[in-house]
């Protein structure tokens, strides 16, 4: 999610406005092709993209850089992160930290371990997590697996009947409310 850089005189003026100031992008992990870890360096000593051995973490670098906020929406793997998302959220430190997040899992219990896990792993390298994590219960177990084996599940957010029904609300009151009113907008316009 990126925001563009608003000239407010007020947290309430820009809060009136956010609307007009937030657009979103999706970040697809299978675009990248990451490999498993392999830069030799620590990321939290790295400040610059071309500080990074590979080209495919400078181009990962780059792509995170960009944006002011994120919402992770993650399947739960055998009780815990799927392992392509650590794996990428470990490839970077200064991309992610200091930027706020909202956090979205499902599953056949919902994701709750994934949020557990996923919560400490953004945490530890300094991403403010908003307050609601949304954990979404799949009803079936064929969905599930579906899920777990990264299958397209054809989701539609119009569909009322769709796995996503009754979450439509919630998703958008926690990423209104608390990502872009509350963690990316009010504190922003204090750092001004």
């Amino acid at each position: 999610m990126a925001t563009e850089k608003a000239d407010h005189s007020t947290a309430s003026s820009i809060e009136n406005n956010a609307c007009f100031l937030t657009k979103t992008d999706l970040i697809d992990l299978n675009d990248f092709n990451l490999p498993f870890f392999d830069e030799p360096g620590n990321p939290k000593t790295i400040k610059s993209p071309e500080d990074y051995t590979h080209e495919h973490t400078r181009l990962w670098s780059r792509r995170i850089a960009a944006y002011d906020a994120f919402i992770f929406l993650s399947v739960q793997r055998d009780w815990g992160i799927a392992v392509e998302l650590k794996n990428a959220t470990d490839f970077l430190f200064h991309e992610w930290s200091g930027k706020p997040a909202m956090i979205i899992t499902y599953g056949s219990q919902g994701g709750v371990y994934c949020a557990e896990q996923l919560e400490a792993a953004l945490g530890s390298i300094g991403v403010p997590i908003v307050s609601k994590i949304i954990k979404i219960v799949f009803s079936t177990r064929e969905f599930t697996y579906k899920a777990f084996r990264g299958e397209n599940l054809l989701l539609d957010a119009s569909d009322d009947d769709g796995p996503w029904a009754g979450f439509g609300d919630e998703i958008a009151s926690v990423f209104w409310n608390e990502l872009v009113c509350k963690m990316m907008v009010t504190e922003s316009a204090f750092k001004t």
